[in-house]
């Protein structure tokens, strides 16, 4: 049921993701949101996967071999850390990530006025390619902002954002499991992973299915 109900999405908001190459001669930026423990690695926290998951898992492997390319080639890495202090409310989640725990650190293998918009002047960045989780809160949140301080002119010279679509997750909340837990929304990894990724298009993201390094062809 569950797929039938994606395919059909699927089809009535079709995603079109190209390739992405990114070119040599220009200042590309990675950016890796919220990629730690409490929202990754299995059994670290309220809002981490009770199990391996196969999106969360590839995202990783994506994101550090990404990380690691961008690491090699002397480019610009920043990392946003998912972070809150104990006792202020996170409605409708539950506590998560709270400053000085382990929660809130990079994932082992990946182991800031706007600190990020200083980072794209300082750098030069042209274009920030954008991973992480979740598809759908935190990495279109940030996007979204991107976008709009861009168009604003406020993030010279920066000109594209990237949103790799292999390397971004969210998580799963079953319908049957949401109508048992007060105040929670059932959450279908896949369909919202979609949705996501559907929006951040439409704010006006590039939807890359591979990112690559080499020439660009002028059109």
């Amino acid at each position: 049921m569950v797929s039938h109900t994606i395919e059909l999405l699927k089809n009535e908001i079709p995603l079109e993701q190209e390739s992405v190459v990114l070119a040599e001669d220009t200042v590309n930026g990675l950016v890796l949101v919220d990629i730690i423990n409490g929202f990754c690695t299995v059994g670290a926290g309220n809002l981490a996967p009770r199990e391996t998951n196969r999106q969360i898992s590839e995202m990783i492997n994506e994101s550090t071999r990404l990380a690691k390319l961008f690491c090699e080639k002397k480019l610009p890495v920043m990392a946003f850390l998912d972070s809150h202090q104990p006792n202020k409310p996170e409605d409708p989640y539950p506590p998560h990530c709270i400053a000085g725990t382990d929660e809130s650190n990079l994932v082992p293998e990946e182991d800031g006025s706007n600190v990020f918009v200083d980072w794209v002047k300082k750098n030069k960045i042209k274009t920030v390619v954008v991973v992480g989780v979740c598809t759908d809160i935190c990495v279109l949140d940030f996007v979204c902002s991107t976008i709009s301080a861009k168009n604003h002119g406020l993030l010279k010279p920066l000109e594209n954002v990237v949103v790799y679509s292999h390397a971004c997750a969210t998580f799963n909340v079953p319908l049957e499991i949401a109508t048992n837990v007060k105040g929670a929304l059932a959450h279908p990894q896949e369909f919202m992973h979609h949705v996501g990724l559907y929006m951040a298009k439409e704010r006006g993201a590039k939807i890359a299915k591979e990112v690559l390094f080499g020439a660009v062809e002028k059109v």
